[in-house]
């Protein structure tokens, strides 16, 4: 076994966060033996912490590889010259603030980093926004990139340390990659403050690669899903928009009705986030804005909306992330029954003659 390859036992699984959390990904695979993480059937918010740590100590055989949902500014400084890694910029603007994330981009990124157009690797059929795209597409698209599916593709946001990357991990989980997939905590700002490498001007050309893309649909929920799911109060419906969307106080940015699904509950994406760092909060943090909102990470079902799908894609990360501090585990293991509602509340509040029902505090 190599030096860049960590073992952990079933002993090892108690000891705290700091203890046990992988500092290596793909590139030096983390493996993990003896243990892993099932959603236990729904327990009260309050045990939520407590139940997730009892189901950790269930065996397996085989060893598995350790998701990395996040990397650190210098974990990429240290892998930055390995040849199976991709760095991506997934920023993305609203379309009322009139900004370009591409412009800005080509102003300032991370050294040899591409950009992932939200808006571009979207179905261009729908008339909803970045709508996620068929597996052909998303295939073409990345493969266009550079990127197969060995590479481990570490995505960062521009403007903010977390941002609009997670949008960019949960599409490549959606479509089953397999190479490791992170998101850059602290983003290229941290990287800049770091003193790391950055460039700006035309971006050199990549080679393509062949990509195979194959959509797993348990990660991806669709209206007719969310209203099936709404009538049999099945699932834990968790809404990142700001809290005035959702009681219907504040207007969208988009000319819709505010309000929210019957049911759900309101998590702002940003409460998720360090008040000050505004990195994705960890441990006991995480753990405590989540119970307070009355949410069980061991529910065998959560789904994540927002306005178009982007912020919800921080709040499910951030589900992904508060398993993995309890233990660590494959992505299989730690997006088990977590998904995302795709078309959110773009769509659902224009589909109220289908049967999708608003409700307003």
């Amino acid at each position: 076994m190599s030096g860049a390859t960590r073992l952990f036992r079933p002993r090892q699984l108690g000891l705290s966060r700091a203890e046990y959390i992988p500092t290596t990904s793909h590139i030096g695979t983390v493996v993990v033996r003896g243990a892993s993480w099932r959603p236990a059937a729904a327990v009260p918010a309050a045990a939520a912490t407590s139940s997730f740590s009892a189901n950790r100590a269930r065996a397996f055989s085989t060893f598995k590889t350790i998701a990395q949902p996040l990397v650190s500014i210098s974990w990429l400084e240290k892998n930055f010259d390995k040849s199976s890694l991709v760095v991506l910029d997934g920023t993305w603007h609203l379309p009322t603030l009139k900004r370009n994330a591409r412009k800005e981009f080509e102003d300032l990124r991370i050294k040899g980093a591409r950009f992932f157009d939200i808006d571009a690797a979207a179905d261009k059929h729908s008339s909803l926004p970045h709508m996620i795209p068929s597996a052909e597409e998303f295939a073409q698209y990345v493969g266009a990139l550079g990127i197969s599916n060995d590479s481990h593709v570490v995505v960062y946001d521009a403007t903010s340390p977390i941002g609009t990357a997670p949008r960019v991990l949960w599409t490549f989980r959606a479509f089953g990659h397999s190479g490791g997939i992170s998101v850059l905590d602290g983003g290229l700002q941290q990287w800049k403050e770091a003193g790391l490498p950055v460039e700006s001007g035309p971006v050199a050309p990549v080679e393509p690669k062949e990509y195979v893309a194959k959509l797993n649909p348990r990660l991806v929920k669709n209206f007719e899903e969310m209203r099936e799911t709404l009538k049999e109060k099945r699932a834990l419906i968790i809404d990142a928009r700001p809290r005035g969307r959702f009681t219907g106080a504040d207007p969208e940015p988009r000319p819709i009705s505010s309000g929210h699904m019957p049911g759900s509950i309101s998590l702002p994406s940003g409460n998720v986030l360090d008040p000050s760092s505004k990195s994705l909060l960890r441990g006991a943090a995480l753990s405590s804005v989540l119970m307070d909102s009355n949410i069980d990470i061991s529910h065998p079902s959560i789904i994540h909306t927002c306005g178009s799908g982007v912020n919800a894609s921080t709040t499910w990360l951030a589900t992904v992330v508060a398993r993995m501090d309890v233990a660590p585990g494959s992505w299989e293991e730690l997006e088990d029954g977590l998904s995302v509602y795709d078309g959110s509340w773009t769509e659902w509040a224009q589909r109220e003659k289908d049967g999708a029902v608003i409700e307003k505090d």
